[in-house]
């Protein structure tokens, strides 16, 4: 806590303080206004939601009549509800005060400085503003003035207070911010199944749907004819393949008429030309744009292009992108987490043109590839050539049992199985009908001479030997021929089969068929896409670069000062204030709030990436810079009064800090109850929650610049739009712990794109219960506010001198209960507020809950005046 009186920064709907003790501290500023003035200024300038407008002033209580005028001008806006603070001295006996101070719309609680002797006026201002200026406090203390006598009364309090050590509170900021931005992490690989179907067609290099029946290389274009030439040359090769292959081929007139090698010979040149064709075409365009220009280049080159298919726009990038960023983040990952997934996606979907394309063209297409397609093979038949041999020589032998013919025809077979051997030699695929291309070959000729000559003769000599029948001789010789021509068609289609499949050429096919999908790929991803993967990589990148910059500033606050001074958390002393090279707390503390709605850029800035296309909102008058003497905050280490330090004015002696271990820097009066917590267990989750989603609140206003120039530089705006909102979060962490929500934020751009998070980002009620954050259980309140009437619970701000001036009416007095909502809402808290009376005041924000009893005055103690001159008296 800090030793002023005035919050730092109150939060968004509360009530605007000031303090019209200190404006005076000087009395003119350089517009030669006074200081109350431009303090109300200040007040007025403050923003107030819904137009209810609330005022807390604390003023001395002897100048209520003099600042008749500021008071007045309070309302000069229309209807405000004025609580004033009026702090008295010992010796005050009455009080004065003007029409403008009459309830309903105003109303005075006179307090004492000497409540408590030794301790600072400000331990016992601070809390009770805190308190007072929660709105539905506000609210219910005004109605109550309005009931009591004058509409003036003296308070007395009994206040529970639930709150974080220093430590706890600052090792939970901590762990807050480095929840929010992680680690540095590798950038990865994007994959398609875990991007928005639009960005899957720039990752798979798939082709989309409406495009699949296009013809990319039409037959009349110079592409599109090598490609069907060379189509036709391995249709003739395959033809003539299977024409050689059988009986036709060794025995027919197919092995003279057919050319294999010249056919393979023709596609290996059609697929050259082929490929020169496609690499023209990817070295001659190019560019991260598609133009006309490109495509009468493409169209000269046999490619034909087809216009944007109606699956991917340029338009659809950005959404898409804003759609799978909020994925990301809703599935829990750190900001830097998401900035890498992010890049590898812009990494992924950079144009990197057609020309890198060719290095992939000559893998699949190269002139290795190339030279093996019309490389010449051996052609080989025969199989082994003993076995060649042996088989031959028995089936000679079985042909010469023939009785005295065998002599002859044993032989004979041998010599036929040699010769068919010659003619599968003459006759072989590798080898062209005029000789010019021959790729060699053997075929075993000699081993089934030999064979079948010994085997001929063996077979004459045991047909002499056995004598068979002659029926039985000429099975055996029938037996025999027809299996040496057998075996021969079988040795033959073999060893074309086996040339074949060492050549080849169908594997032309093949590469025909991926030259043709690395044309389209190209053609789609390259030429049709350029502009989309360019928009696409480019807003990748910048919102990854942007997520890294609210990172790095993130954790630029998470991270202490090592060079400053040990201070307690949240400390802004002006002593502290003066090591720091930061600016001093706005006036008043009420034109510092911040809201979420209210971000502009500076005057000296530009915001590259604001949405300048809508509507700008209304914009409100700024107020004059307010002068030194409008600031509650005196620039020195005391707070000393211009008018002279007495002993009628002891509230404006300095406060000494306290140490830094301690969690308050200020004591704790007697009517003032502290509990510390350690930090619940949803405290760190809640606070990462409320950071997702002010983070989100930035990126809503960035996607308009994205789409618009996804390459301009990140600007600092939004470094400074995320410095505030680590601000407003900690100032909540500061005031009740964040149990209360973030201000209810209705400026979606896009709320539909936020899906489950838009409700996340507009309705925060739904939040841990004040035990879950702090780690202090709700009993203690629950247990005073079910308590009995006692007037001796609570303590009057006030002496024992002054207790004359109060009324004895017991029936006279009203009673103001108030407990923060985050305190009965969740399940921990539904049995304890079991019976609570009717009459809570259930607060939003606040780590404050108890009483506060309203006494009024005799009725001769309050005199009030009806003209009084403007100005001082």
């Amino acid at each position: 806590m800090s030793p002023r009186v005035l919050p730092e920064r109150p939060l968004p709907g509360h009530a605007v303080c000031l303090d019209l003790r200190t404006a005076g501290a000087y009395d003119h500023d350089a517009g030669g206004g006074s200081g109350h003035e431009a303090a109300v200024r200040t007040a007025l300038d403050a923003p107030q939601p819904g137009g209810e407008r609330r005022f807390l002033v604390l003023d001395d209580a002897d100048r209520l009549v003099s600042h008749q005028l500021l008071y007045e001008r309070l309302s000069s806006y229309g209807p405000a509800h004025i609580v004033c603070l009026a702090v008295g001295s010992r010796s005050d006996r009455n009080l004065s005060r003007t029409l403008t101070l009459r309830p309903p719309a105003a109303g005075i609680l006179w307090l004492f400085d000497t409540a408590e002797d030794g301790l600072p006026g400000e331990a016992v201002l601070r809390p009770l503003v805190d308190v007072l200026s929660t709105p539905e406090v506000f609210d219910a203390v005004l109605r109550a003035l309005g009931e009591v006598v004058h509409g003036v009364a003296v308070p007395a309090v009994r206040v529970l207070e639930h709150d974080l050590t220093d430590e706890a509170r600052a090792r939970a900021w901590r762990q807050a911010v480095e929840g929010l931005t992680g680690p540095d992490v590798p950038a990865g690989a994007a994959s398609a199944e875990q991007v928005p179907a639009a960005l899957a067609l720039l990752l798979d290099e798939g082709v989309p749907r409406s495009l699949s029946d296009h013809r990319w290389l039409p037959p009349q274009g110079r592409a599109g004819s090598r490609l069907a030439a060379c189509d036709e040359a391995v249709g003739l090769a395959v033809d003539g393949y299977h024409r050689i292959r059988g009986a036709a081929g060794l025995l027919g007139d197919a092995g003279r008429t057919v050319d294999l090698p010249g056919d393979i010979e023709r596609v290996a040149e059609e697929l050259e030309r082929f490929r020169t064709a496609v690499a023209d075409a990817f070295g001659a365009a190019g560019g991260s744009r598609l133009t006309a220009e490109h495509r009468g280049v493409l169209r000269d080159r046999g490619i034909e292009l087809p216009e944007m298919p109606r699956e991917m726009s340029r338009a659809g990038i950005v959404p898409a992108l804003r759609d799978h960023t909020h994925d990301l983040i809703g599935k829990g990952l750190p900001l830097r987490s998401v900035a890498a997934r992010l890049a590898a996606l812009s990494a992924r979907t950079a144009p990197v043109g057609s020309a890198a394309r060719l290095a992939r063209l000559d893998a699949l297409c190269g002139p290795e590839r190339l030279r093996r397609l019309g490389a010449r093979h051996p052609f080989t038949a025969g199989g082994s050539r003993p076995a060649a041999l042996a088989v031959t020589g028995v089936l000679a032998l079985i042909a010469g049992v023939w009785p005295v013919l065998g002599w002859v025809l044993g032989p004979a077979v041998g010599v036929l199985a040699a010769g068919l051997a010659h003619l599968m030699l003459r006759r072989r695929p590798n080898r062209s009908p005029d000789g010019g291309i021959d790729g060699g070959g053997a075929t075993g000729a000699a081993p089934r001479l030999f064979g079948g000559l010994v085997g001929g003769l063996a077979g004459a000599g045991l047909g002499l030997y056995l004598g068979p029948p002659l029926w039985a001789a000429a099975v055996a010789l029938t037996v025999s021929v027809a299996a040496v021509v057998l075996l021969a068609l079988r040795d033959w289609t073999r060893a074309v089969d086996d040339w074949w499949a060492r050549a080849d050429p169908e594997e032309a096919w093949r590469i025909l068929r991926e030259t043709q999908a690395l044309v389209v790929t190209t053609a789609v991803h390259d030429w049709l896409f350029a502009e989309v993967r360019h928009h696409c990589s480019a807003g990748a990148g910048a919102v990854a670069r942007l997520l890294r910059g609210l990172a790095e500033t993130a954790d630029g606050d998470g991270q202490p000062d090592p060079s400053g001074p040990s201070r307690p958390y949240g400390r802004t002393d002006p002593e502290f204030a003066e090591t720091e090279d930061v600016p001093p707390p706005a006036p008043d503390g009420g034109t510092a709030a911040w809201s979420w709605d209210d971000w502009s850029a500076d005057g000296g800035e530009e915001d590259v990436w604001s949405d300048m296309d809508e509507e700008p909102d209304p914009v409100r008058a700024p107020a004059p810079p307010p002068p030194p003497a409008a600031s509650p905050y005196p620039p020195g280490a005391s707070d000393r009064d211009p008018r002279g330090v007495s002993d009628r004015d002891p509230r404006r002696t300095s406060v000494p800090a306290a140490p830094s271990g301690e969690p308050s820097s200020l004591p704790a009066p007697a009517w003032l109850e502290r509990r510390y917590g350690d930090g619940g267990p949803l405290l760190v989750d809640t606070l990462v929650a409320d950071l997702v989603a002010g983070t989100l609140l930035i990126l809503d206003r960035c996607w308009a610049g994205i789409e618009r120039d996804p390459g301009a530089a990140v600007s600092a705006v939004h470094e400074q739009r995320m410095a505030e909102l680590l601000d407003e979060t900690r100032v909540r962490l500061e005031r009740d712990v964040a149990a209360s929500p973030p201000p209810r934020y209705d400026g979606l751009r896009d709320p539909d794109a936020l899906s489950g998070l838009a409700t996340a980002l507009t309705d925060r009620s739904d939040r841990p219960d004040a035990a879950r954050l702090t780690g202090v259980a709700p009993d203690a309140v629950a247990r005073l506010l079910l308590a009995e009437d006692d007037p001796g619970r609570t303590v009057a701000l006030c002496g024992p001198e002054h207790q004359r001036l109060l009324s004895h009416d017991p029936l006279a007095a009203r009673q103001v209960r108030f407990v923060p909502e985050a305190m009965r809402r969740g399940t921990a808290g539904e049995d304890v507020w079991r019976g609570t009376s009717e009459d809570v005041v259930w607060t939003g924000a606040g780590r404050h809950a108890g009483i506060l009893r309203l006494v009024p005055l005799r009725t001769d103690v309050v005199h009030t005046v009806r003209a009084e001159e403007a100005g001082e008296r």
